[in-house]
């Protein structure tokens, strides 16, 4: 599990951006990866996945 931090996340349109840790790289996320709701700021963990325009972050969850 990578670890992160959630940059920007807009509940109305379910999507948003986690900085990963190792990288410092913006990961999209999506409402339906998530397992806890999530908000800026949050520390969470997560899983990457190749999507159809980058990287998705999965199995989101905060820590």
């Amino acid at each position: 599990m990578k670890t992160g931090k959630v940059k920007f996340f807009n509940e109305s349109k379910g999507f948003g951006f986690i900085i990963a840790d190792e990288t410092n790289q913006d990961i999209f996320v999506h409402q339906s990866g998530l397992i806890h709701e999530i908000r800026e700021n949050d520390r969470v963990s997560f899983e990457v996945t190749e999507g159809k325009k980058g990287l998705n972050a999965v199995n989101v969850e905060r820590i």
